[in-house]
């Protein structure tokens, strides 16, 4: 069994649960716009294509072909047009409440706070590797009551380089002071987190609660955070 002693866990899908957060944001957005007024009839649309349409986003922004910026200005209009709803005078409007909104929300995923007291318990050293954004990221751990747990918090926007490029993991294990024999990437985005991890020489634990399957084997599959206590 490897020796770790330092653990580095992605956020959003991980240990916050963007799409509970999310969705709860979502639903105030719907009903503060007014949006069945605009021809949005149906909130469960409306939050279904939200999170399809953003999960589609992100994808392309962490294989480079589009920057952040995109996300927070298209998300909406893209929503809509999906949704064949007129472009609304309010979008942008509704795009920063919505950025506004999502940082305050708390809901973690089932068993992060008793694995992130284990790993505590343990003396692990813990650290955050995300493509998110600084201050977003900040906000959403504070709101969650977690940011004790952890020495550093790296994001794209410090490392200049986003996940799964080596830059940032080798920007993160300077940071942390630690060697990659002694560290442990947790991540449910299997090109971001656990490839470009593996790429980069370090072990990778794939939180993958869909049981999804790939080519390439992770150090270690796990379908539920408290499934980590066994090799740590």
């Amino acid at each position: 069994m490897p020796n770790y002693k330092h653990l580095f866990f992605d956020l959003d899908h991980t240990l916050w649960d963007f799409e509970r957060n999310s969705a709860e944001s979502l639903t105030e957005i719907y009903h503060n716009f007014e949006l069945v007024n605009h021809g949005v009839v149906s909130l469960g649309d409306f939050v279904k294509t939200f999170i399809e349409i953003n999960t589609s986003l992100w994808a392309d922004f962490d294989q480079g072909r589009i920057a952040h910026g995109y996300i927070r200005e298209h998300r909406f209009r893209l929503v809509f047009e999906a949704l064949k709803i007129p472009q609304l005078a309010f979008g942008k409007d509704m795009g920063e409440e919505y950025l506004r909104l999502l940082p305050q929300k708390s809901h973690l995923l089932d068993g992060a706070v008793a694995l992130l007291d284990y790993c505590a318990e343990k003396n692990y050293q813990l650290h955050i590797v995300t493509n998110g954004f600084d201050s977003i990221q900040a906000s959403k751990m504070e709101s969650a009551g977690i940011q004790h747990y952890f020495q550093h918090v790296i994001t794209n926007e410090k490392a200049g380089a986003k996940k799964p490029d080596a830059q940032i993991f080798m920007f993160a294990l300077t940071a942390a002071q630690a060697r990659q024999e002694e560290s442990l990437m947790i991540g449910d985005n299997w090109e971001a987190d656990i490839m470009g991890a593996m790429r980069f020489g370090m072990d990778a634990a794939y939180y993958n609660p869909k049981k999804l399957a790939f080519k390439t084997k992770p150090t270690y599959d796990i379908q539920h955070l408290e499934e980590l206590k066994s090799v740590l």
